[in-house]
């Protein structure tokens, strides 16, 4: 016999895991489609080159790599940015710009597993390409917040920074050259402890000073006026810099406006992103339940990440919904009691003489709207009711010999266990309304 188990940072998604996320899922189609954004698919499978060099050292590490049967060196999609970003550079005469898409869709890494974190997971991204407007750094925020609002979330916090400001106080300090080891070591703040990250700064090479220059920045916090006036000052006459700090101050007057609560956009100097091709805006969303789960929704502007693949300009920004990460927190949190089902009614099959009365009757609700599960055999009746219960359906449908002479049946509620009659004498549109009455109360 075969043991039957899975990988090691891969999992089956048992049915309420699945309908949950397939909620989560429907909720973020419709609030995409709410901004504009159009849905696209691409490939699991890359070659190698589309993939590397393109998200960091660390990511092409744990990239899921190999040798096809037609010898071409190939890799498993790290995220759903990059691959958007030669679809983009593949098709751009086909899409007109600027195009906004939407990618919901598989993605692997060979990382360390952990809360939340999987090898194989699922991204819900958003993205606009063919513009470098302020506007659609706004909507990127205006989307998350919208998103997570619509899922249920209440207690959450964007926490926006810009990596202009971050390259401008790297300049100043004389770390330009070594800004990538220096913003993925600064990534790790609130994973590692400041200490850590003082000791990583060090190990780079980083003088003391310098690094605790960089320690300082990343702990402002506060207002967003006073977190922005301390920026002002630590970029100096960085250009760079100075940009940075004016989008940021920009985005939220601008976000304040669209009516986000001053407390749920937060200027965070230490949000850096840890993939290389962030330019811009960046931002980092987090359950103010759980700040150590993580992220749940990530992004950033990336306006050079397409120009590897054509010589037209394709500034891009947008940002993915961590599914997986955000469900383990909920879940967590209790916030997931409510039991998704499939169907709105259990359909009991109480009586084999009257099979096609009942696929009459399931046929009907069904045209109605009425999601019905029928039973596939004529079992006992408890033993149906059980299962019905344990699945989590809100109602049964009884009708058995006795109903189908008189013309009546029982909608039984699982959870409270009671029933309601319905006279419905033969008339299949009288039972269709009655249940769909009753199931509204």
């Amino acid at each position: 016999m075969i043991e039957p188990r899975t990988l090691k940072g891969f999992r089956d998604h048992l049915p309420a895991q699945a309908l949950a996320r397939e909620r989560v899922l429907d909720i973020a189609r419709r609030v995409y489609r709410s901004y504009g954004f159009t849905p696209i698919d691409t490939p699991a499978l890359e070659y190698l080159e589309i993939l590397t060099g393109k998200g960091s050292e660390e990511t092409d590490k744990q990239m899921y790599r190999f040798t096809d049967h037609g010898g071409r060196e190939v890799g498993m999609r790290f995220d759903l940015t990059v691959p958007f970003a030669r679809f983009a550079a593949q098709h751009v005469h086909d899409l007109g710009l600027p195009f906004k898409r939407y990618h919901m869709a598989a993605v692997w890494r060979g990382e360390n597993t952990q809360r939340g974190r999987y090898r194989e997971f699922m991204q819900c991204d958003f993205d606009t390409i063919g513009t470098t407007s302020p506007v659609a750094d706004l909507e990127m925020v205006l989307v998350v917040h919208d998103l997570l609002a619509a899922i249920g979330v209440e207690r959450f916090t964007i926490r926006v920074n810009d990596r202009r400001v971050l390259g401008g106080i790297l300049g100043r300090l004389g770390l330009a050259d070594r800004s990538t080891g220096v913003l993925r070591s600064l990534d790790k703040l609130g994973k590692a402890t400041p200490e850590a990250v003082a000791a990583e700064l060090t190990g780079q090479g980083v003088a003391a000073d310098a690094a605790a220059a960089l320690l300082e920045m990343a702990s402002l916090s506060g207002a967003a006026d006073a977190v922005l006036t301390r920026l002002d000052v630590l970029v100096g006459e960085s250009e760079q810099g100075r940009a940075g700090v004016a989008a940021l101050r920009g985005l939220v007057a601008a976000a304040g406006a669209a009516g986000v609560a001053s407390e749920r956009l937060v200027i965070d100097p230490s949000i850096a992103r840890g993939l290389d091709y962030y330019t811009g805006i960046v931002l980092e969303s987090f359950l103010d339940d759980l700040p150590t789960l993580g992220s749940i929704c990530s992004g950033g502007r990336y306006d050079n990440l397409a120009g590897l693949y054509t010589k037209q300009p394709l500034p891009g920004v947008g940002a993915s919904l961590g599914i997986d990460r955000l469900l383990a927190g909920l879940e967590e949190l209790g916030r997931t009691s409510a039991v998704e089902t499939p169907a709105d009614v259990f359909l009991v099959y109480f009586d084999a003489a009257h099979l096609t009365d009942y696929l009459r009757i399931a046929a009907a609700l069904r045209a109605a709207g009425v999601a019905v599960e029928f039973f596939p055999e004529p079992k006992k009746l408890g033993q149906q009711l059980k299962l019905a219960a344990k699945r989590g359906f809100p109602a049964a449908l009884v009708i058995g010999s006795d109903e189908f002479a008189k013309g009546t049946a029982q909608l039984k509620h699982l959870a409270t266990q009671a029933s309601a009659p319905i006279d419905w004498r033969g008339d299949l549109h009288v039972l269709v309304d009655a249940v769909k009455s009753l199931l509204t109360r």
